[in-house]
């Protein structure tokens, strides 16, 4: 009997091992170890990751800055065209590869969610130094959109004249299945390296194919997920979705019809958690990548029409009531 005890003991403590081997990977975070700096053409983070900064400066004065933060397996470079245009519109953008993506050091390992939002008030911090006289608008596509809200939930007075959310991913912690979250937890604790490109399950993110097929070329972008960083991204979401409540800033939503990448349901039921009605914009054209659709122009325009005239309507309903 007692032979018999410590064998099914050895084996619970062995598959203990085995699952604490497995812990999803999350990359060391050391706030506070130095000031916060932009250099050249880098953001230098509190605890000294070198994360690649992309500038595209107005054409004429600036009027405006937007901060664009980019979505999941993106990269800074995702906002070309949009931030292009906007250039032109007296709008300066800015935009950093986040941890773990793009061109930043331990690209494909998750940065953590308190990383993440770390990052992003430290660059709104010194982007409102940068530009004390300038509106600062703060904008996030999909994963974007989590940590925006997730770091300016928690930056109540930032000098931030509004915060732009494009299709954005809240779809995590309540605001997921139980199931399909324990999954993920479930997949993340036990295989954690493994990759999967998301091809199964037969979803389009725009209807710009020309433009998906050069995203498939370009190699910062990551195609090979690993299932931690799946299950990083799910639990970032889900702290956004609960940060909501406490977002004081005047908020822009857009989302697509078409979108198969982010459910409406989360998107509506953020919306509805949110201190302040927001403008919000639905494109019954728009698909997940608002910003890269065929019909990308009519949602800069909007956004530029927001940041210059908030209280007027926007390009695209006056069109679509025409």
């Amino acid at each position: 009997m007692i032979k018999r005890h410590l064998t099914a003991s050895a084996r619970i403590f062995c598959a203990i091992a085995c699952l604490a081997a497995c812990t999803p990977r999350v990359q060391d975070f050391q706030p506070g170890l130095i000031p916060a700096a932009i250099t050249g053409s880098n953001f230098i983070t509190e605890d000294g990751k070198k994360l690649p900064l992309k500038i595209w400066a107005a054409k004429s004065e600036s009027k405006a800055v937007i901060i664009a933060l980019h979505g999941f397996n993106m990269y800074s470079r995702y906002f070309d065209d949009a931030a292009a245009w906007w250039s032109g519109q007296s709008i300066t953008t800015y935009a950093y590869d986040q941890r773990g993506f793009g061109a930043s050091p331990e690209a494909r390992i998750w940065g953590g969610s308190a990383a993440l939002a770390a990052d992003a008030r430290a660059f709104v911090a010194l982007i409102t130094q940068r530009h004390p006289d300038k509106a600062i608008y703060v904008l996030g596509e999909s994963m974007g959109a989590a940590v925006a809200v997730l770091a300016l939930a928690e930056a109540s007075k930032a000098r931030v004249a509004g915060i732009i959310l494009v299709a954005p991913g809240m779809w995590g912690g309540k605001s997921m299945h139980p199931m399909l979250r324990f999954g993920l937890w479930l997949s993340a604790h036990t295989m954690p390296w493994k990759t999967a490109t998301g091809g199964g399950l037969k979803r389009r993110a725009s209807d710009n194919i020309p433009m998906l097929r050069a995203l498939g070329k370009d190699p910062l972008i990551i195609r090979q997920t690993r299932i931690d960083a799946v299950y990083g991204v799910t639990e970032l979401m889900g702290h956004a979705y609960e940060a909501a409540p406490k977002l004081q800033y005047p908020t822009m939503v857009l989302y697509g019809e078409h979108d198969e990448i982010v459910p409406a349901g989360p998107v509506h039921e953020t919306i509805a958690r949110l201190p302040a009605k927001p403008r919000f914009a639905l494109y019954p054209d728009g698909w997940h990548m608002l910003l890269r659709d065929l019909q990308a122009e009519v949602v800069w325009k909007d956004i530029a029409a927001w940041i210059h005239q908030p209280n007027m309507a926007l390009p695209s309903s006056l069109q679509q009531n025409r």
